[in-house]
């Protein structure tokens, strides 16, 4: 039996998706609280994989097991075991050609901005902060120029580990209510950093230390030197992965609607 999980986590506590030997990933705790409530070794494989301190509202992993349970109990009893920042949002059997990286169309993010003279406190680690007034349509035509198919390696990590650095961005939006500004993203696949490099040339045109053409320069040069630094990761939140609807998984959790 092949499942399929939406998960939603707070990525604070955790050092990423990844498991890694310490155990402080948000992949080891759900593999620790499937193997309780199975009782028998569970590995799952993500969507897309997050960066220490980014949060997931809709992550989707896969696994395999020779259990058969009503799919309502692969909600509750793994939530069971899990740590209160992780829950198991939905579960769905699907079939065993599903891969939840491999199925996906796109992967959505949104980054959350606060823009204020005092930092955060309530949402401390939930958004990103800046305490120079922003230009919304400065920052609207620099994203404008990322759109379509390009070779990003200029907002690439030098340790991403993506085969190739060329990517199509569908989508960027950037709106704001009250003191927040939230921009989204939707791409084919995003190269390690991406979003956070990207939202880091576009906090310096929206401040008004480049004008928007900055943008198409920095993506031209294909060289990581010429962009801004790599922005906090504390505002970046992964929305989830775009299947096909031939395979019936929900697109949304209720946490999109708290989200800013």
């Amino acid at each position: 039996m092949r499942l399929a999980l939406g998960i939603s986590y707070n990525g604070q506590a955790f050092e990423g998706w990844q498991s890694q030997t310490s155990g402080r990933t948000v992949q080891d705790r759900l593999e620790a609280a499937l193997a309780q409530f199975t009782t028998h070794p569970v590995s799952t494989l993500c969507a897309g994989r997050t960066d220490a301190g980014v949060h997931g509202l809709m992550q989707v992993v896969h696994f395999d097991t020779p259990l058969e349970r009503p799919v309502a109990s692969w909600v509750r009893g793994p939530n069971r075991y899990l740590p209160p920042d992780i829950a198991v949002q939905w579960a769905h059997a699907v079939p065993t050609e599903f891969h939840a990286r491999a199925s996906a169309v796109a992967r959505r993010y949104a980054y959350i901005l606060l823009e204020s003279p005092v930092r955060p406190s309530l949402e401390a680690g939930r958004v990103g902060w800046v305490f120079r007034p922003l230009d919304a349509e400065a920052m609207r035509d620099a994203a404008s120029r990322l759109l379509g198919e390009h070779d990003f390696s200029s907002f690439r990590a030098s340790s991403c580990q993506a085969l190739s650095p060329v990517k199509t961005l569908r989508h960027i939006a950037v709106s704001r209510r009250g003191a927040y500004w939230r921009f989204e993203f939707e791409a084919n696949a995003f190269l390690h950093h991406m979003i956070r490099n990207i939202m880091g040339c576009l906090v310096d045109i929206g401040q008004g230390k480049h004008p928007p053409q900055w943008m198409s320069d920095v993506l031209a040069a294909r060289h990581r030197a010429v962009a801004a630094p790599t922005f906090s990761p504390a505002g970046l939140y992964f929305l989830g992965p775009v299947y096909d609807a031939r395979w019936g998984l929900p697109d949304r959790t209720a946490a999109y609607d708290w989200l800013p």
